[in-house]
């Protein structure tokens, strides 16, 4: 701030009263962007419009009871002006700090989804506002997909709970899903264009790798093969949709791969890339019942020693997608009964039974459990029903 303000705020307040010399920071503060002091400005105005000290000694709450409301107001006020000169500046973490107060979003993340950074800008305060703190995950993701590549949005997805909802989480997939299929065709395009010396035809990854074999050497691979296996898994999460469709040929393209491009994953995905491939096909509507008998095989198939219960959990899962909820408590009934419930990823027999409203079913397991509880509670439900 210029020196001679202080020496001009004496005077006015000596000549023309405090009033006048606040109104004089207030535009001095604005004038010289200096937005957090004109905040606290503004409220030193209202404090003096209520004729309170002008100096705050403690909390809002203990002004007397009927300022209370005035107060609070001229600290929305104040707020959401100061929050908005920052936005028309561009500066959405300053913004952020006053909207954040006040328990508003909205103006903020308008300002997200506006925001366009330039090559070199840093926008790592942007994205952890629009995306650690929620305000528009969305575009944060965006940001982090476009600046920091695929690699770091693979990590955001998979590193831990995902904060934000299943709305949000599979438009987060479907963006990978799309940037690893963009990249896989580029590479591939490039790799037939540079061997055969002309550009294929092509329009999807099956009809490129269609008869080319020879791009699958032994030390071949044309996109990072961790990125492939993490978005694959992921994108089992997906509904019918465009992006299943590009998963399903990653899965294609994955398949193809030597043996030492391919992780080992457990049971029922060893085979990793064929069979999630089925499984995205199951859900794309495509040979269902083939894809089906597939994993019940394997369910069927699994040592519960060696393998745990895991095979029947997917395919408890995948039924419930289906909406087969009646065959999904069956596969229950079959394999989960005596599995211990808190390490299932699947619903428990209980559950499923509600669902379904097949109390017998639960007083029948609840009887081979020696479990009285549940027994007399399934009857009594079962009544009810």
């Amino acid at each position: 701030m210029p020196t001679e303000l202080y020496k001009d705020l004496k005077e006015t307040l000596a000549g023309k009263g405090a009033a006048q010399a606040i109104d004089s920071l207030c535009e001095s503060l604005r004038e010289n962007k200096d937005y957090t002091n004109l905040f606290y400005a503004l409220l030193l105005k209202k404090r003096h419009e209520l004729g309170v000290s002008p100096v705050p000694t403690g909390a809002s709450a203990d002004l007397p009871p009927e300022m209370h409301e005035p107060y609070e107001d001229a600290i929305r006020q104040a707020g959401r002006r100061v929050g908005q000169l920052y936005l028309d500046e561009g500066n959405i973490a300053g913004a952020w700090a006053f909207y954040r107060m006040l328990g508003e979003t909205a103006p903020v993340n308008q300002a997200i989804d506006q925001f366009q950074p330039v090559e070199g800008e840093d926008c790592q305060s942007v994205i952890e506002i629009a995306y650690h703190q929620g305000v528009h995950p969305r575009r944060g993701f965006d940001m982090i997909l476009e600046r920091y590549g695929i690699c770091s949005a693979i990590t955001m997805l998979g590193g831990q709970e995902f904060p934000h909802g299943p709305e949000v989480r599979d438009y987060c997939v479907k963006k990978l899903v799309r940037a690893l299929h963009r990249e896989l065709m580029e590479r591939l395009k490039a790799e037939i264009t540079r061997t055969q010396g002309f550009a294929p035809t092509g329009k999807n990854v099956r009809e490129l790798i269609d008869g080319r074999d020879w791009l699958f050497g032994e030390d071949f691979y044309h996109i990072d093969v961790s990125h492939l296996s993490a978005v694959v898994q992921m994108a089992t999460q997906l509904s019918t949709s465009e992006e299943l469709e590009l998963a399903r040929e990653l899965c294609a393209y994955g398949e193809k791969l030597s043996p030492r491009f391919q992780y080992n994953s457990d049971p029922p995905f060893e085979n990793q890339y064929r069979d999630y491939g089925i499984y995205l096909g199951i859900l794309a509507g495509d040979d269902v019942e083939a894809g089906l008998d597939h994993f019940r095989a394997k369910a069927e198939e699994a040592d519960p020693e060696n393998v745990g219960t895991y095979p029947a959990e997917v395919l408890v899962n995948l039924l419930l997608r289906l909406d087969r909820t009646h065959e999904a408590l069956a596969v229950s009934r079959k394999y989960l009964a005596h599995a211990e419930e808190g390490r299932l990823a699947c619903p428990t027999l209980v559950e499923l039974c509600q669902r379904t409203g097949d109390y017998e079913t639960l007083a029948d397991v609840a009887r081979e459990q020696n479990n009285p509880v549940h027994y007399l509670a399934g009857l009594i439900a079962a009544r009810k029903g």
